[in-house]
């Protein structure tokens, strides 16, 4: 395959995970990284010894030779910078979560299909070889018709960390900034949602954090505690629980309860396993062996595999339509909780297809 060139917008600790992609695929070469901090994207093609130029965002959209550009900003920036990469008629393929306002999200995705452009969203992790273990499972009828189950990501959030106040700021907290793996998994396991049921809360309007050296008080202007139920088209109630108010818990990350038996899937923030299934008759989990590669970090296979479906014409997995529904689904637990009622989904989405079996590493297609 002919290599595509891709450009790369926000030169922050997560473009590393989509420049090293590029050393591993095959379909992908980067043309040019730019940041709106010119010696941030300076000192990263650097950091890559030069492998890509620097350049200012106006220069990198100019390039007639980038098909596909990644955008790596802020959660806040996302929706503009979408918008500028396809209004200079290029694909645009952003880091979760879509965006923050669902009506600035919508704007994209009609925009993009008008001028028959793409789009395309993290997380990629549904992709590893832990998930797409577990969705085999539930395809092959391991566990039944599902039917109920959880997702629980609890911490006491990153208080501590250098860039604190980002997580506790507009466009992230524990749901937009964690819930977007669970959230897509679920989707990828079972299929589109139809309705959200929510309680949320915040229990502190500050916290203190920061660098040991430097502690800082700095406001918490999210929900840090969000739990409900998530009703899937298929029927299945999957109750959700997503929170930076928990010192320590036991909870597995995903477990699906079916007909036939219940089923174990591993964090979704990794690409590997453990997978395992407990069904019916028997008492105990089983680790499944797993029936996917890419088991280790391989970031960025969702822009590789929309690379795939550029040149194929297939649709692509991780995309603008499925991202969108995550974000509707992550927003409709504070609407619900403000409302004080079950909220009904206005998008949807289609089941992203599973992964091919028996692919090289470094290969998407058969």
């Amino acid at each position: 395959m002919e290599k595509t060139k891709i450009g790369i917008i926000g030169c922050g600790m997560i473009s590393n995970a989509y420049i090293n992609a590029a050393k591993r695929f095959h379909a992908i070469e980067i043309a040019g990284c730019a940041d709106i901090k010119p010696e941030v994207a300076q000192a990263k093609a650097a950091e890559h010894e030069n492998l890509f130029p620097a350049m200012s965002v106006d220069e990198l959209l100019a390039k007639k030779e980038i098909e596909l550009v990644i955008n790596l900003t802020v959660p806040k920036a996302h929706t503009a910078v979408n918008m500028q990469i396809l209004q200079a008629g290029k694909h645009a393929y952003c880091e979760k979560p879509f965006g923050v306002d669902m009506d600035e999200a919508n704007k994209v995705m009609d925009y993009a299909k008008s001028r028959n452009l793409r789009v395309g969203c993290a997380p990629d992790t549904f992709l590893g070889g832990g998930q797409q273990t577990a969705r085999k499972l539930i395809d092959d009828g391991w566990i039944g018709r599902p039917v109920a189950g959880t997702a629980i990501v609890m911490g006491r959030g990153p208080e501590k960390w250098a860039h604190a106040p980002f997580f506790y700021d507009v466009g992230a907290g524990p749901m937009l900034d964690l819930g977007p793996y669970y959230i897509t998994a679920l989707v990828n396991l079972l299929g589109p949602a139809k309705s959200v049921t929510a309680v949320t809360a915040k229990f502190e309007e500050s916290r203190v954090g920061g660098p040991d050296t430097v502690p800082h008080v700095y406001p918490v202007n999210v929900t840090t505690h969000l739990t409900g139920v998530v009703e899937f088209e298929c029927g299945a109630l999957i109750t959700v629980i997503s929170s930076f108010e928990v010192y320590k818990h036991g909870h597995a990350p995903i477990e699906i309860y079916g007909t036939a038996g219940s089923l174990q899937v591993p964090d979704p923030n990794t690409f590997g396993g453990p997978v395992k299934v407990c069904r019916a008759g028997s008492s105990e989990w089983i680790e499944c062996p797993l029936s996917h590669g890419y088991t280790d970090n391989s970031r960025s296979i969702g822009a590789v595999d929309m690379v795939y479906a550029l040149k194929s014409g297939r649709a692509h997995r991780a995309n603008g339509d499925q991202a969108n529904h995550v974000l509707e689904i992550m927003l409709a637990f504070d609407k619900s909780s403000k409302l004080g009622k079950k909220v009904e989904l206005t998008t949807s989405c289609s089941r992203p297809a599973p992964l091919p079996m028996g692919l090289e590493d470094g290969e998407l297609d058969d």
